[in-house]
């Protein structure tokens, strides 16, 4: 928030000369003004090298990045997770960024896209930077850094080198591992990429959870059970489910954040509120601050374009959600997701018919929200028209889109109206109150049980894997205060909410697995508690970066349980029925998603050029 403290987000002189170190270190002879390793031979020099690998997070900072957008460089992922899959589109016609984003999101993408290269070196970047922190450790010959000290540092280092590490293997799979013997200098000249890095990553992770402790000084700075989270998760990329089963076990019975508050479910909205972050859903998260000096930077610059056109920001009506997302929130006669293929259409069952909506509509014109059975995570995974959108008001739906494409906006990285002042400012690009202070959670609690249902289902242990994703359906189904409310004024939305289920904003539903006994994974076998799995993380975490990704790994293409073209299914069903009558869409109409080919981005020419030959394109580009 304001003026927020945290160490490792303070941006002042000590991250521009980090910046400066990383960038340079590679030549034979420092040029005149930059930072040599001797300067930074202390305990101060040290840590500060750290401040910016975490600095880094963000996949964002002017003082060396010489591209004109951020947009795509966060970690949150909005284009490459996010519009690239069923959740969402990247919003407006088929020049607005192009051609980035368009072919990102129809999978026309080529090795020449901007974002390519500026997630490359952002995430790059961000790895030196880890590196610069250990190899500047031997350096210190003062007494001013401890056996002890040194061992902390060197730890988050490798934490935070296999986060960035893991965000390139999801997007490229393909790519360098940069360690600390292997100086980056802007490109990646010496190493080769002859396949996955998973072994790498996880030898970092388990490496940071030997020494990290489980409690730390600051807010958000990693602990062991950060590391122990990141190193579940990559196993489950490596489809080592086995293997990562036990420490996503820990991390559930054991896990604190690092503050010593143990994990546990909350509040759904909690986790998309500034002034509910760090809360003890928080596995690990990005620290968002506004107005502590940076102009902008240290909010989430990866989410500045993805508000919708209403008033409490200018611009931009990207990262809207599909009719695909919305249309899974509807549910059965037993509050449950309708999963299963409709064989007449090849779509979900949920995705035959749309849920009604405002497509088309002005403005001025009437529209009553509809009555469907939904899901009541929707109202806080989009807006729609009609319903309270935070405090904001009533959601204007499509006419609070560009009015072309989709009559869904994003909410999960809006800021709440009566917190504009404290929560918001101006982005690095100037955009009004669109730089915000709601971190975004990498792992949230959430992500570790539906990963563990995940290792019981592959291990046949189905009622295990249903208790799991009925604690993730029971905050809501046990919760109505959770649910959204209508206003107890709409004209003033700011007053608060009515309370009580005679009050709800829409006709929520939602049952859990076993009630009754028809619906249970056991009696249903394990490919149906499987899609059932994939179905809850799809409505669980709608909107936050992970969908590209989920598809990829469950693709047999890559050793995931699907068959191999599951993918590819998927996304062409999806668009197929997000280009139908009455609303085609632009950008995805006459689209396909190519088998063994778009499951992952190419890697950037450029990088590809510079590296001499060392790096291999992948397939199919």
């Amino acid at each position: 928030m304001k003026k927020n403290k945290l160490k490792y987000i303070v941006v002042a002189i000590m991250l521009g000369a980090t910046a400066f170190y990383s960038c340079s270190k590679f030549l034979n002879k420092p040029p005149v003004g930059s930072l040599v390793p001797s300067v930074l031979a202390n305990k101060a020099g040290v840590e500060g090298l750290l401040i910016g690998a975490y600095a880094m997070l963000k996949g964002w900072n002017n003082t060396y990045q010489q591209f004109s957008s951020p947009y795509g460089t966060g970690l949150d992922n909005s284009p490459f997770g996010g519009y690239a899959s069923d959740d969402a589109y990247k919003g407006s016609s088929t020049t607005d960024q192009a051609p980035d984003a368009p072919e990102i999101e129809n999978h026309s993408v080529t090795s020449a896209v901007g974002y390519l290269e500026q997630k490359w070196q952002a995430d790059y970047n961000g790895a030196e930077r880890a590196n610069d922190a250990i190899r500047e450790i031997p350096l210190v010959t003062d007494g001013s850094l401890s056996a002890a000290e040194a061992a902390e540092v060197t730890a988050e280092a490798q934490f935070l080198r296999a986060v960035f590490h893991f965000d390139l293997a999801k997007v490229y799979r393909n790519v360098p591992y940069v360690g600390a013997n292997v100086f980056y200098g802007g490109a990646v000249t010496n190493v080769s990429n002859p396949g996955p890095i998973w072994d790498s990553i996880e030898a970092d992770f388990t490496a940071a959870m030997a020494v990290l402790p489980k409690t730390q000084p600051n807010v958000g700075q990693c602990n062991y059970y950060a590391a122990e989270a990141f190193l579940a998760k990559a196993y489950m990329f490596d489809h080592q489910y086995a293997t990562a089963l036990p420490l996503l076990t820990d991390v559930i019975t054991n896990g604190v954040n690092s503050s010593g508050v143990p994990f546990a479910l909350g509040p759904y909205e909690n986790n998309f509120n500034a002034s509910t972050r760090n809360n003890s859903e928080s596995v690990f998260c990005i620290q968002m601050t506004v107005d502590d000096g940076s102009g902008g930077q240290n909010s989430n610059p990866g989410d500045i374009l993805n508000f919708a056109a209403g008033d409490n920001t200018s611009c931009c009506g990207f990262y809207q959600p599909s009719y695909t997302l919305a249309n899974a929130f509807q549910v059965d006669v037993n509050g449950l997701p309708m999963f299963q293929t409709d064989p007449a259409t090849g779509f979900p069952f949920y995705n035959d018919v749309d849920l009604p909506n405002d497509h088309g509509l002005l403005a001025t014109d009437p529209f009553t929200p509809p009555t469907n059975a939904l899901d009541p995570r929707i109202d806080w995974t989009l807006g729609r028209r009609g319903i309270p959108y935070l405090d904001w008001g009533l959601c204007g739906g499509e006419t609070w889109s560009r009015g072309d494409i989709v009559p869904y906006n994003p909410i999960k990285n809006v800021f709440w109206a009566a917190q504009e002042a404290t929560t918001s400012e101006n982005s690095v690009w100037g955009a009004t109150n669109q730089g915000t202070a709601i971190n975004y959670n990498l792992i949230r609690l959430a992500d570790v049980y539906l990963w563990r249902a995940e290792c019981y289902v592959e291990g046949t242990q189905l009622d295990l894997a249903q208790a799991d994703v009925n604690t993730v359906r029971g905050r809501m189904a046990n919760n109505h205060s959770y649910w959204v409310h209508t206003y107890i004024n709409n004209a003033t939305p700011q007053g608060g909410f009515n309370t009580g289920d005679a009050n709800l904003a829409a006709n929520y539903k939602i049952g859990l697995y076993g009630t009754p006994a028809s619906t249970g994974f056991t009696i249903n076998g394990q490919e149906y508690a499987r899609e059932a799995v994939y179905m809850e993380r799809q409505l669980e975490l709608g909107m936050e970066g992970h969908r590209f990704f989920d598809l990829e790994r469950y693709d047999g293409i890559y050793g995931g349980p699907e068959a191999t073209g599951y993918m590819a299914g998927v996304e062409n069903a999806h668009i197929k029925a997000d280009c139908r009558a009455p609303h085609p869409n632009p950008v995805l109409t006459g689209a396909t998603f190519t088998q063994n080919k778009n499951e992952l981005f190419p890697l950037p020419q450029n990088e590809i050029d510079k590296s001499g030959g060392k790096l291999v394109q992948n397939k199919g580009y």
